[in-house]
């Protein structure tokens, strides 16, 4: 419980850098919800931006329909992405501002672009629940299993953007979700107020 206490107050201490932070003419926030799959990325950034207010934006489904996929990676059952087309797609929205980014990966987006990154977490035994219910095959289960215990997220996007702007928070249950969007909007309203939008 006092882990859980200290994770919650870093988050919001975290938050609350991070709305004092802003890109160079920005009137509306970008956010960034990243993960390993099966964590909620897209769960958390569709009921943020309906909080919000602001645009969804799901890398993927951009991907499929701009036709910005470049090959099959049979190994990891997955597409490979024209990395240049969908960030040239994402361009004029996120300079724009006002979008709830969510992906997999973040080091593939330039920092400027976003004012908070939120890195979501699940322990392994609902990850790896979630992931089966998916029909992930074994190999590809255990190597995001991996990913989650080795922080892999957590860690690229501490190395790709300002740690201020960088917020860990767990997505286990539905009163999780609930808790982040209570923290966001708090954060969302607080950049408001201090970028005079």
């Amino acid at each position: 419980m006092a882990c859980q206490l200290q994770k919650k107050r870093g988050a919001e201490e975290s938050l609350e850098a991070a709305s004092n932070r802003a890109r160079k003419g920005a009137t509306r926030p970008n956010i960034l919800v990243t993960g390993t799959p099966g964590v909620g990325k897209t769960a958390v950034a569709e009921a943020l931006a309906k909080r919000l207010g602001l645009e969804c934006v799901g890398v993927s489904a951009l991907a499929a329909s701009i036709g910005a996929h470049e090959a099959w990676d049979d190994e990891r059952a997955c597409h490979v992405l024209d990395e240049d087309k969908v960030l040239d797609a994402m361009e004029p929205k996120l300079g724009a501002g006002g979008c709830v980014v969510e992906y997999h990966a973040c080091e593939l987006f330039p920092e400027r672009w976003f004012d908070l990154v939120l890195v979501l977490r699940a322990g392994t035994e609902i990850l790896y629940d979630r992931l089966a219910a998916r029909g992930y095959a074994e190999a590809k289960l255990q190597e995001n299993l991996q990913c989650e215990i080795m922080q892999t997220i957590l860690e690229e996007a501490r190395e790709s953007y300002a740690p201020e702007i960088v917020v860990e928070l767990t997505n286990e249950t539905p009163a999780d979700l609930d808790a982040a969007g209570d923290r966001v909007a708090q954060w969302h309203a607080a950049w408001l107020a201090n970028n005079g939008a």
